[in-house]
């Protein structure tokens, strides 16, 4: 299983499957981030928290918990 954390910068993933239950399971959907769905990583920061990702034509910033939640393919 490879997650959204380890996806390295400038490249693209596609979600899998979302983990995890209740607020941050919905909280990562209600983003814009569902199955199918294909995610640009364009940065992370210096310390690697957060992520900076491209999807759906705009920018979203993630910590690095909710990307663990996030499979990806």
């Amino acid at each position: 299983m490879k997650t959204l954390k380890e996806v390295p910068v400038g490249a693209t993933a596609k979600v899998k499957r979302i983990h995890g239950e209740g607020a941050l399971r919905r909280r990562v959907m209600d983003m814009g981030i569902t199955k199918g769905v294909e995610i640009y990583v364009r940065k992370v920061a210096p310390l690697g928290d957060p992520l900076e990702l491209t999807i759906r034509g705009y920018e979203l910033s993630i910590r690095k918990n909710e990307a663990e939640a996030i499979e990806v393919e």
